[in-house]
């Protein structure tokens, strides 16, 4: 009640002073930010306001289960869109590109809490194959080490499949438009007239050249590793970055917060060096020489 009460819009003049000087806000912005920095360049975010614990212990205990989802969907998108759009602008108006097209169309107009309810409802509940919450098994201190991985594995299908639906249909529908604009250009046709092996002309000259906008939504990719993880991990009960970043957000829990924000911060620098170097590496024209 005490907390409660120098936190709340009635509290005395002298609890507020107090609260000023406790958290370094009676200082000048300047000062405050350079002791902020300071604190950053160690890694020190602070104190959470919730259950006292600093910020940076919370944030190792979460992040990990977020990247291990996050990788793993990434990876599953990115070597089934591509193939899947390259295969569609090959092959465009056959029956193969209707069905993706249908399946793009239902990847982008369903709601992701909605599909989730759906998976839960159908393979935890009606079929009992997959659970519907958590990472791992009340039980899981009697399991032998390869049954704990199966049983974190049975945990994890149904968000990495939530998480992986929307983002495959939007990358194979990148990978099939670019496809399109780059195998219309004139030096596929010179190819082609050459001879050379429509495998070859395909795989060699037209997937190498429409892989850069996939490079950028790559690079634009690794901020929404903790971002896009709310909505999943709230539904599914999962330890992470995104049901932290939500509770903190409820609660109020500014230092904890902030430190959410600059690790997205700090992802979005890391994304745009991978899009650069994966630039260099797909296309010979931009390397420094």
């Amino acid at each position: 009640m005490e907390v409660e009460t120098e936190m709340s819009i009635k509290a005395s003049a002298q609890a507020r002073d107090n609260l000023k000087r406790l958290y370094g806000l009676d200082k000048p912005l300047h000062v405050q930010y350079l002791e902020w920095l300071n604190r950053f360049v160690k890694l020190d975010f602070g104190t959470s306001f919730v259950d006292g614990k600093t910020v940076t212990d919370k944030i190792k205990e979460r992040i990990p289960v977020t990247l291990k989802i996050n990788i793993i969907s990434l990876f599953f998108i990115f070597i089934i869109a591509i193939p899947i759009g390259v295969i569609s602008a090959v092959k465009q108006y056959t029956f193969f590109d209707k069905v993706v097209t249908l399946f793009v169309f239902l990847g982008f107009s369903m709601p992701t809490f909605w599909l989730a309810l759906i998976m839960m409802i159908v393979f935890g509940v009606s079929l009992g194959w997959l659970p519907i919450a958590g990472i791992q098994s009340i039980d899981i201190s009697g399991m032998s080490f390869f049954g704990r991985i199966v049983d974190q594995a049975k945990h994890l299908i149904m968000p990495i499949c939530l998480s992986a639906f929307t983002g495959l249909a939007a990358l194979s529908r990148y990978s099939r438009s670019s496809m399109l604009e780059v195998i219309r250009q004139d030096y596929i046709r010179t190819a082609r007239a050459k001879g050379l092996k429509e495998s070859e002309v395909i795989f060699r000259h037209a997937v190498r050249n429409a892989l850069l906008p996939i490079v950028t939504i790559l690079g634009l990719s690794v901020p929404g590793l903790i971002g896009g993880s709310v909505i999943f991990e709230t539904i599914f009960a999962i330890p992470g970055m995104g049901q932290l970043f939500y509770s903190s957000t409820m609660s109020r829990d500014y230092p904890t917060i902030m430190g959410i924000l600059v690790i997205g911060a700090i992802l979005t620098l890391l994304g745009n060096l991978i899009a650069d170097i994966s630039y260099a590496l797909v296309d010979p024209r931009i390397r420094v020489r």
